[in-house]
Order: structure tokens, then C-alpha cells, then sequence
């Protein structure tokens, strides 16, 4: 092709200089800039993490990467798409069994998460020991094994350590450790074991105040603090059918407060449109309002 039929198809005229198409400035330094690779966050738990007897269970698996295999999605799931709602760029993952304990899975399942994460979640048995409840003494060793293994590969990896909530059954049955005792006593002696195996763990850079914020979703009357007796008008039951684990909105409140406190952000900026709520078929004012309790949970966390 002769140069002047590549003018005139460009539209310049002869002697005209061709104006360049590539990129230059600050657009050519942004295109010549590599996307930043996404913060990895894994979750490890049992059927807490997993959102067992919900609807969130599996719930968005395919979001999130389970290294079991199990096609769970649960609170990592509802995570994910809180981050995405956010503008930010996390690869979820998780590791879970029901009804087992953080020492299991250092001891037979840390081959599949023996890696450098930026984030680890860890969240243990609901009542930390099964055969002596509210015992922090395996816990304590356990957050510590965990602790090591992962600052090893990852100096700067940020552990969080879920506190969980109390469990409606082990506190209005007569064979409950907790029973006879306020509702919110089984979720405060969880917290305070957390703080221990937090002060006794620099890699341990903070508790998930969940249990707080169903004490405080019943103390404002957003949640119904005993379902025994039925659900208060206008209140949400944050427990599932057993009384024990989480229902949908139990699980959201867990990820709000996750979301918020591993991010940094509001999480009632959100909004009552929120995803997740909408798909799990939470009202907008049931979000709006477990969104306002973990925004003033985590506000008042120690």
C-alpha cells in the first residue's frame, strides 16, 4: 500500500503527522500498570462456618473455593459477595467439618491449607470442648499450633478468631452448661476465651465480636432472645429449627460482622438492597437493621 493511500485511509494529508492510537500519559502508565492480585482469605470451622440447617449453606458455592470438596458457600459465601459489593478483590476460601474442633483440623487436615494467606478466620467448637464445655484449655493450644503454622509461611498474615454466639439450647434445657443463666452469658464466657488465646497470640490480630452482636440484636429488640416461648412480633429468630445453629439471619449478622471487621467498612453501607439479604429472602429492613446492630458492635468492640 503506497503511503499516500495510508494517509488518505488514516485522514491526514500529505506531510501531516499521523496521530498515534496507543495509549500515553497517564493512561499509558495506568495500562502499563499490573492489577493488583486479590487479598486471600481462609475461613476454617465447622458447620457455624458452613451455614448449616440454612438456606445459606450452599448457598453461592461456586464463589468461593472449598478445599474439602464439600460445596459449601455459608458465611464465606455471603463474605465474598459482601467484598464484591464493595469494590474489593478477595479469593475466598474455606476448610470446614461439622462438629469438630480447631485441633482436628491442624491435626488431619492442615496439608490442605498449609500455605501463606493474608487472612485466616478461625472458628472453633461452640461449646470449646465437647466433653468439659466452656474448657479454653484446647482452644488456647490449638489457636497457638494454628497460629505458628500460618505466620510461618506468612509473616504479616492477619488471624481473626470468630467468637460465637450462645446456643439457645444450652441455656433454656435443664442439661445445658449454661442453663439457668442470662442468654447472653454463653456468648460472653466465648468472648473471653478469645481474648485469652488473642493475648497469648501476637498473630492474632483481633476477635469477630459475633456473639456480642446477637446479644445486642436481642437487647434492642431486633431478635427474639428465646425461641422456646415463640418469636416477638416484628423479631427476628437468629437460631435455626434446633435451636443451635444459626438461621439466615443469624448467619448474615455473622458475616456483617466479619465483612466489617476484617474490610474496615460500614457495613450498613451496604444498604437495605443488599444481595445477599435479598436472594435469602431477608427483608430490607430486617438487612438494614442486622446491618445498624454489627456497625454499632463493632464500633464498641474492645
Amino acid at each position: 500500500m503506497s503511503g499516500a493511500v495510508l494517509l488518505a485511509l488514516v485522514g491526514c494529508a500529505p506531510g501531516q503527522a499521523v496521530a498515534s492510537t496507543a495509549p500515553h500519559g497517564e493512561a499509558a502508565a495506568s495500562a502499563a500498570e499490573p492489577k493488583a492480585a486479590p487479598k486471600t482469605i481462609l475461613f476454617i470451622g465447622n458447620s457455624f462456618t458452613q451455614g448449616a440447617h440454612s438456606a445459606a449453606r450452599n448457598w453461592r458455592a461456586g464463589s468461593v473455593t472449598d478445599l474439602n470438596k464439600a460445596g459449601y458457600g455459608g458465611v464465606p459465601a455471603l463474605f465474598k459477595l459482601f467484598t464484591e459489593q464493595a469494590g474489593l478483590d478477595y479469593r475466598v476460601s474455606l476448610e470446614t467439618q461439622g462438629g469438630k474442633t480447631l485441633g482436628f483440623h491442624y491435626d488431619e487436615r492442615r496439608a490442605l491449607f498449609d500455605r501463606s494467606w493474608d487472612v485466616v478466620v478461625l472458628q472453633e467448637l461452640s461449646t470449646l470442648d465437647r466433653a468439659k464445655p466452656g474448657d479454653p484449655t484446647n482452644y488456647l493450644r490449638d489457636v497457638a499450633r494454628l497460629s505458628a503454622l500460618f505466620r510461618a509461611r506468612n509473616p504479616a498474615v492477619d488471624i481473626r478468631l470468630v467468637s460465637a454466639w450462645t446456643r439457645a439450647d444450652q441455656t433454656y434445657k435443664p442439661k445445658g452448661h449454661w442453663y439457668g443463666k442470662p442468654v447472653s452469658a454463653m456468648a460472653e464466657d466465648l468472648r473471653a476465651a478469645a481474648d485469652r488465646a488473642r493475648a497469648a497470640n501476637p498473630a492474632v490480630a483481633g476477635v469477630l465480636p459475633v456473639g456480642q452482636a446477637w446479644n445486642r440484636a436481642m437487647r434492642e429488640d431486633v431478635a427474639d432472645p428465646n425461641p422456646y416461648d415463640g418469636i416477638g412480633y416484628g423479631q427476628l429468630d437468629l437460631w435455626a429449627y434446633d435451636h443451635y445453629h444459626a438461621s439466615v439471619a443469624g448467619y448474615y449478622l455473622s458475616a456483617l460482622v466479619t465483612f466489617g471487621a476484617v474490610t474496615g467498612i460500614d457495613p450498613t453501607t451496604l444498604g437495605p438492597k443488599e444481595k445477599g439479604a435479598d436472594e435469602l429472602g431477608l427483608s430490607d429492613a430486617q438487612a438494614a437493621a442486622l446491618q445498624r446492630v454489627a456497625r454499632d458492635t463493632l464500633a464498641n468492640a474492645a
